[in-house]
């Protein structure tokens, strides 16, 4: 499962195990200091900022390269790139602050951190093992011709796998990003799996924008979604060569994501 739907809107499981920390970390700070009268929310809702903000920092600075032609880049979070250490040790240092000056928050400051940091590490490891017990489906999809073609036959080599479809803007918008990286990346196989639609539809689409895409398929009833639990579209998945999911992302990929998820993918690929 990669999103978790409430209503008409689909949250990936990781901003899921984000906001939930925050909430159980409130309520704590807000029972530890009911007796004196002191409730952290406010703090730790600066802290979140404050962590966000360095994470984001940490990202584009270890990526400047992909972001110093367009400045508007960096404040477009759409991409998801953060780095999650540095805004936590910012975090816990302004924290530390807080508590050092005021004694009397100090108490459900420190307790409420402490369980917001430790179930949102919990939270993301336990996700993490999830995610990488998880294998390459076999499903059987056609190409863009209407050839039938076997999922599992594309295993052997580092493997991304893009569900995207036509009407949808943000997957309109990444995928020059993905098509260099194919072009580019000549030791990983990238395969973009369209979800419900035709293959006259989806030609059209790759003419008029000029792309030329290899390892196009279709899904026409949506399956690989369903199957990798993801009901929002971009969502771009990331296997190695033996066919284990890695990573997976969810949302719109700049250069400077897909260059970090695809840094992971080599990472795995190398131990």
């Amino acid at each position: 499962m990669l999103t978790v739907n409430i209503g008409p809107l689909a949250l990936a499981v990781p901003h899921v195990l984000l906001l939930g920390s925050l909430l159980l970390a409130t309520l704590t700070g807000w029972w530890v200091g009911r007796r004196s009268e002191r409730n952290p929310e406010r703090q730790l809702f600066r802290l979140l900022l404050v962590a966000l903000f360095v994470a984001r920092l940490a990202f584009v600075a270890m990526y400047w390269a992909y972001y110093r032609d367009d400045w508007l880049s960096v404040i477009d979070i759409r991409d998801g790139g953060f780095i999650a250490w540095p805004g936590l040790v910012a975090a816990l240092a302004l924290g530390i602050w807080w508590g050092w000056r005021d004694r009397e928050l100090r108490k459900p400051l420190g307790i409420a951190l402490t369980v917001g940091i430790l179930s949102w590490g919990f939270g993301n490891l336990a996700w993490h093992s999830f995610e990488q017990g998880t294998r390459l489906p076999e499903m059987a999809l056609r190409d863009n011709q209407g050839r039938p073609v076997a999922l599992e036959d594309y295993s052997g080599q580092p493997l991304v796998i893009n569900l995207w479809a036509t009407w949808c803007p943000p997957c309109r918008r990444e995928m020059p990003v993905l098509a260099d990286a194919q072009a580019r990346e000549s030791d990983t196989l990238f395969l973009f799996v369209n979800q419900g639609e035709g293959e006259g539809e989806i030609n059209r689409f790759l003419e008029t924008a000029g792309l030329s895409l290899d390892n196009v398929l279709l899904d026409s009833g949506g399956r690989l979604g369903q199957h990798v639990g993801s009901t929002a579209l971009p969502t771009t998945l990331f296997y190695n060569a033996d066919g284990r999911q890695v990573s997976s992302h969810l949302g719109e990929l700049s250069h400077a994501s897909l260059a970090r998820a695809l840094e992971k993918l080599k990472e795995e690929a190398a131990q």
